[in-house]
């Protein structure tokens, strides 16, 4: 029989330690109330009977100096029996020798009956509940239990299994003028009593914090579900993208890091689908640069070989396909040199040059492609010579680029702008044509390996896009910045940095 295999998915991870975190905290707390509550509580009826055993104290006093009024035992024995109903105890009045002299309510009176002595006084039947208090002098003795066992009887057993007792010792000096005896007050209340308090506490505790939980768990499954749908989003979006989809987009309002993951998550599916129509692109513009200069030699070869072209047009056809051959040649070795600088495997000689003279001769070595279209160059230094440190053989690489750049895209007649200009600590080098310019939703993508900008309006054919990502991957090298300014119809303007080179007169 198969083994049932239960997801552990984000959510129900989150649920889990959540309510375990609330039911332990709700434990943990219970735990502590529960004690201090017991505590509290006991504290707290303990202080109610000795204030109870103070005011009994006083009016015993009094009854005992005026014993032989009626009015006056009626109302002691009056004030004993609702003292005893309040506090819901049961009040002893013990002397030296272990008797009590008074019992409230009757029914515990009753109940000792058989500790009674020949004066009809119920005598405490072990020395220990009464010697201690005695020799005590004055100090309260608290007492939790049966109290040596006199409360195991029947009668008291109804009202619980275990008491709280106390012990107050107080000296009794007659008006007669008699000696002073010592005598004591007991008052025992059943714990029950006092636990019945803590139940009823606990019980709402209980209660309360059951409904609090039951409030908190529903929050928690409905954050955790909006918190893991999200990320369930995403999970979903990159199964799709991962199955060559990279069309489909995340629309997550969340403006946390979940947000911004869904951010980048769309970012990254922009990216690849960017990646992914250039990747066709290029196959679709290397196919073709490969498959006409491939199909022209073959069909001149071709043509030379059977006869077709005639012995006098050999060179001439021969001459195109050497030309052929050197564009495929041209295209290969910028994709290869692509390929070291996005693999870092560029090697850079950086040292001083002078960067006027580097533009002047890439005019120079661009002069046929210049005059062909009848331009002209302008050309505005900062001064005569101005020094630049980088690798020159890379720099003449960018500067030819963008020079080549500028004649392709230029009107018959027009006029290209070659500026350098000091910037602090950096030379800014610019090329600037007054041809067709770039659209500016397109200006951000012309870095892009194998992207043409508008195919369609193209001066000539023999682009790959690989130019401008060679020439920025050149500049990133050297650690410095590339820019583009351009407006439709209005011409181009590309500009980088370099490091101005300061020499002194020793250099």
């Amino acid at each position: 029989m198969p083994k049932l295999r239960f997801k552990k998915t984000i959510f129900k991870k989150l649920v889990t330690i959540f309510i375990g975190l609330l039911i332990l905290s709700y434990i943990v707390t219970g735990g502590f109330l529960y004690y201090f509550l017991n505590d509290y509580s006991t504290k707290e009826k303990v202080e109610t009977l000795e204030q109870a055993a103070v005011n009994i104290k006083s009016n015993f006093i009094l009854f005992l100096n005026n014993r032989e009024d009626v009015l006056v035992q009626q109302l002691f024995k009056s004030f004993l029996s609702q003292t005893s109903g309040y506090s819901n105890s049961i009040i002893w009045i013990v002397n030296g020798k272990g008797q009590v002299v008074f019992c409230y309510p009757n029914w515990a009176e009753d109940a000792l009956a058989k500790y009674k002595d020949e004066g009809n006084l119920i005598q405490l039947p072990d020395p220990k509940m009464y010697e201690d208090v005695m020799k005590n002098g004055g100090t309260t003795i608290q007492n939790i239990g049966d109290f040596y066992g006199i409360f195991n009887d029947k009668a008291f057993k109804e009202l619980g299994n275990s008491w709280l007792s106390i012990q107050v010792p107080f000296q009794v000096i007659p008006s007669n003028g008699k000696q002073q005896t010592i005598a004591a007050i007991y008052l025992h209340t059943p714990m029950p009593e006092i636990q019945r308090l803590r139940t009823k506490v606990f019980q709402l505790f209980v209660w309360s914090g059951g409904v609090a939980i039951f409030f908190a768990i529903v929050m928690v499954y409905v954050f955790s579900l909006r918190f893991t749908k999200p990320l369930k989003q995403i999970n979903n979006a990159a199964k799709i993208i991962a199955a060559g989809e990279f069309r489909n987009r995340l629309s997550v309002k969340n403006k946390d890091e979940i947000g911004q993951l869904a951010s980048s998550f769309n970012q990254m599916a922009d990216d690849l689908q960017k990646l992914e129509e250039m990747r066709r692109g290029f196959i679709a513009n290397v196919s073709h640069e490969l498959r006409t200069p491939m199909t022209s030699i073959r069909g001149f070869i071709e043509g030379i070989l059977d006869g077709t072209i005639p012995d006098e047009k050999h060179e001439d056809y021969l001459l195109i396909v050497r030309d052929e051959i050197n564009r495929l040649n041209r295209l290969v070795n910028d994709l290869l040199d692509l390929a070291k600088m996005e693999a870092g495997e560029l090697k850079l000689n950086i040292k001083p040059f002078d960067i006027n003279e580097l533009i002047r001769l890439c005019v120079i070595k661009n002069e046929t492609l210049i005059t062909s279209k009848n331009l002209e160059i302008e050309a505005n230094f900062d001064s005569e010579n101005l020094f630049v440190t980088g690798d020159k053989d890379s720099i003449e690489r960018v500067v030819i680029n963008l020079l080549h750049n500028a004649v392709k895209f230029s009107n018959e007649n027009g006029k290209i702008i070659l500026e350098t200009v000091k910037n602090k600590d950096k030379v800014l080098i610019s090329v600037k044509d007054d041809g067709i310019g770039i659209d500016e939703n397109e200006q951000k993508r012309i870095w892009d390996r194998f992207y043409k900008s508008d195919k369609s309006r193209g001066k000539d054919k023999t682009g790959t896009g690989l130019g401008l990502a060679i020439v920025k991957n050149i500049i990133n090298e050297h650690k410095q910045e590339i820019w583009v300014e351009s407006e439709m119809g209005a011409g181009t303007k590309f500009t980088f940095s370099m490091d101005n080179y300061k020499y002194n007169i020793e250099d």
